[in-house]
């Protein structure tokens, strides 16, 4: 234990997703290292995301604005809506350039180990943005684990007297990896993902 306000930084930075003691230390003791103007420039970036960052009123994802520019952008398909977890996974999908439609972004996975159920998460907004029927396609892009394998389900349950197109992300073996160190989960879905080559 440290005196006083040392402590109460490690205590602090200890409480960030995957930060343990030890990394909370090792960052306190860099940032009491750092230049004062480095840590300024830190702190001033930590209000201020605080104070300008929102959740888009449309889709749930970080915005500046009222709206964030991937709804605002009007060169995008209204027709397909991918389900994404988090902010996050906006971020991902958009990188690889391949998707050209709307998100919207739940704020998390169905979790009764956690307390998280679906009136937790942002499923009312989605409903009412499928209510007008523009929307024919719903990729669920939710993690392929317990809590995101949970939440598709769920998903794809309540939509289906909407007839709508419902169609999960491919999983499988990554590109570059050895069959002998992927897990059964993983293996079982390149099985069911198998596709034809055309040669």
């Amino acid at each position: 234990m440290y005196e006083g306000v040392v402590q109460n930084l490690i205590d602090e930075l200890g409480l960030l997703p995957g930060v343990g003691p030890k990394s909370a230390q090792r960052i306190a003791f860099h940032l009491l290292a750092a230049d004062p103007a480095d840590v300024k420039r830190l702190a001033h970036a930590l209000l201020e995301v605080k104070e300008k960052v929102r959740f888009c009123r449309v889709c749930g994802n970080v915005a500046e604005e009222d709206q964030c520019r991937i709804c605002r952008d009007q060169r995008r398909d209204p027709h397909v809506i991918c389900v994404v977890e988090e902010s996050k996974d906006v971020v991902a999908i958009e990188r690889t350039r391949e998707f050209r439609g709307r998100y919207h972004v739940l704020g998390g996975a169905i979790s009764p180990i956690d307390g998280i159920g679906p009136d937790d998460l942002k499923i009312r907004e989605l409903m009412t943005r499928l209510a007008d029927g523009q929307v024919t396609e719903l990729i669920l892009a939710t993690d392929p684990n317990l809590e995101g394998e949970a939440t598709a389900t769920y998903l794809a349950r309540l939509v289906k007297p909407l007839e709508l197109k419902v169609t999960r992300l491919a999983s499988g073996l990554p590109v570059g990896g050895d069959l002998e160190y992927a897990d059964e989960v993983t293996l079982g879905r390149a099985f069911e993902g198998r596709r034809l080559l055309d040669v």
